[in-house]
């Protein structure tokens, strides 16, 4: 088997020899081609973006606190109205390439565990593909800002209840223990009273300190970037070395090719 590889290679060599004029021809024209490709391809450029999913703290026990859930966060940057509003937002018109190039290159990574979202989109220029994942996670945010409003307000309405429940209950507590200064027929009753109260209180201060709680950066916060975009100084389309070292592996066997035609044409004649 190796004597008979080493025939066949021998007699390519021979052949590329003998039609070295076509096999020249013909790698250069592939390599031609392959540079005017290189010189003429319209550059592309891909920016990064984390989007950190916003989060209510008042949700109830047992829900997920996500302002949307991920699944839908994804499907929502995949509609086509979404892209247009993206699109609008920074003045590009929605047929236009880089509209087109925008909605293609749109790759979307769910990191659940991290809560966020890592976002890849592309544009002609450095500037527009940051711009353009920028404005993506504007966008959202608007759209997040909206379906936490009424939730955000439900929280803060709570924690003005409680806060009112809590000022009543310690002034009935305030106006037993004036009341009742200096008399000693009923203490026993009103010490209950008194218990009781501050029972109350206590569970009220409790409910209030939870409520103030989730209410904090920590647990409530906006749909934002977690770390600025991120663009690479390098265009990823067309890639340079790839597409030579692809051009000339091409070069190689078409031309190699072309001498091997030749030479039968040659025999046949």
């Amino acid at each position: 088997m190796a004597n008979d590889d080493e025939i066949y290679l021998i007699d390519m060599w021979r052949i590329v020899v003998r039609e070295w004029r076509w096999f020249v021809g013909a790698g250069l024209v592939v390599l031609a081609l392959t540079i005017a490709y290189l010189h003429h391809a319209r550059s592309q450029w891909e920016a990064t973006a984390w989007i950190q999913i916003g989060q209510v703290g008042t949700a109830p026990a047992g829900q997920d606190p996500h302002v949307e859930a991920f699944s839908r966060t994804v499907e929502r940057l995949e509609t086509r109205a979404f892209q247009d509003d993206v699109l609008k937002s920074v003045g590009v018109p929605v047929d236009a390439p880089e509209a087109r190039l925008f909605r293609g290159s749109m790759k979307i990574e769910q990191l659940p565990y991290a809560n966020i979202l890592k976002l890849r989109v592309r544009g002609y220029s450095a500037e527009d593909a940051k711009q353009l994942a920028t404005a993506t996670a504007t966008v959202l945010h608007a759209a997040h800002t909206r379906i936490a409003a009424a939730p955000m307000e439900f929280g803060r309405g709570r924690l003005d209840a409680v806060d009112a429940r809590l000022k009543d209950a310690q002034e009935r507590r305030n106006r037993l223990l004036a009341g009742n200064a200096g008399r000693n027929d009923h203490a026993a009753l009103t010490d209950l009273a008194v218990a009781t109260s501050d029972q109350d209180i206590r569970a009220l201060e409790q409910m209030r300190a939870d409520l103030a709680l989730r209410q904090l950066p920590n647990y409530t916060y906006e749909t934002s970037l977690a770390w600025p975009v991120y663009v690479d100084k390098d265009r990823v389309f067309p890639n340079t070395v790839l597409t030579l070292g692809v051009g000339l592996l091409a070069a190689v066997f078409l031309a190699s090719l072309a001498a091997v035609a030749r030479h039968a044409l040659r025999r046949r004649a």
